[in-house]
């Protein structure tokens, strides 16, 4: 819809640019805003009006409206969002009424991740749903399906990682077969019974699933599978002698990032009883958490290999709070423009390569006495 409106306001702005210069001054570019109103949605005219108001040299650049109109991440939106909490005209979006099912249901997402009014604003007006949250709901049917899997291969689905043959299974993470890349990641696959994938699921159905429908399937995927990357590598490196299984490291990572974008936007963040969900999303993390220590330590069902390691967990809530928190406050905004961006993907990169090495030479230099492969 935003090209539909650029095209006719394109002559209009030609109008107030006859020196073809490229820009415009804000005075007549809020006249013309103001006259051609009724052409925009409500909420992205005052987001271009936030613009307006923002800009201290007095003029407009086309290409900045060009930008907006087209929702393109740029750095001008990112000047308004900043500066719109300034000006905002017509009543909040949780004020509307009339709204369907549907529209309350965007509503009800943007209030639960979005810390601004205007970008929430923004938000509803643009989500079309065209892409549906499709990472998140696929990778839960797939890791529920493998459970089920292995529950009758194994006829077990409490505990399932006490069972003698089930580290014969090629998909977990094992420091004898580190050699094979792939186990790395399809660990997720597999879980240690039940009471782990059923809080594994839900949390990320209840926060992957809304952070994919404001953030998109590119940057959440990109969370959860460095957290799913980060887990598999910290358990190679800090707890050398166990595998490692479940999809944690890739849940804790999200979790940890919505917990801490909530926290340092606690005024903006209008989510209902926030501060008792926070609490009961932590007390179910710190119960899942607890559940891998004692497992970790628990009398192995299958010696001298030790049961999965809970080192995955911690480092996908390092992932958590360094990149997650980077992508989730700036929604709408390109991340190659944000210095701590790079500053965490390099410091990540770097511990990847560590771990690398780390693979590769440290287990013979330590001469470490590892379990017998399965």
């Amino acid at each position: 819809m935003g090209l539909l409106i650029v095209a006719p306001l394109s002559p209009l702005l030609s109008q107030f640019d006859p020196d073809n210069t490229g820009y415009i001054s804000t005075e007549k570019f809020r006249s013309l805003l103001q006259r051609h109103g009724s052409e925009l949605d409500p909420h992205k005219l005052e987001v271009l009006l936030a613009l307006a108001d923002s800009n201290s040299e007095g003029r407009i650049c086309y290409q900045d409206f060009v930008n907006l109109m087209s929702n393109k991440r740029s750095n001008s939106f990112r000047q308004a969002i900043l500066q719109g909490n300034r000006r905002l005209c017509s009543k909040a979006l949780l004020e509307e009424t009339g709204l369907s099912l549907s529209q309350r249901l965007i509503r009800h997402v943007a209030y639960e991740t979005l810390p601004r009014e205007i970008d929430r604003k923004w938000y509803y007006d643009s989500y079309t749903c065209c892409p549906p949250p499709w990472f998140m709901i696929t990778i839960t049917l797939v890791e529920v399906a493998f459970f089920l899997y292995n529950g009758v291969v194994l006829d077990r689905f409490v505990l399932q990682v006490s069972h003698p043959l089930y580290l014969k299974n090629a998909l977990l993470y094992h420091p004898q077969l580190r050699a094979q890349a792939w186990r790395y990641l399809t660990y997720i696959f597999m879980h240690a019974g039940i009471e782990h994938l059923g809080l594994n699921v839900v949390l990320q159905l209840l926060v992957g699933v809304p952070l994919e429908m404001v953030h998109g399937a590119a940057r959440i995927s990109f969370v959860y599978v460095a957290g799913v990357v980060a887990g598999s590598l910290a358990v190679s490196v800090a707890d050398m002698r166990a595998p490692v299984v479940g999809s944690s490291g890739g849940v804790y990572a999200l979790v940890s990032a919505h917990l801490a974008n909530i926290v340092m936007n606690w005024s903006g963040m209008k989510c209902q009883f926030k501060l008792l969900r926070m609490a009961v999303a932590l007390i179910c993390m710190s119960f899942e958490f607890g559940r891998a220590v004692w497992l970790r330590f628990h009398p192995s069902a299958y010696p001298p290999c030790p049961h999965p390691s809970f080192m995955a967990h911690l480092g996908g809530v390092m992932v958590g709070i360094t990149l997650g928190v980077i992508i989730l406050r700036n929604y709408e905004q390109r991340l190659q423009d944000q210095t701590l961006w790079w500053i965490f993907l390099s410091i990540y990169v770097i511990f990847v390569l560590f771990a690398i090495f780390w693979n590769i030479f440290a287990y013979s230099l330590l001469d470490l006495k590892l379990p017998p492969p399965p």
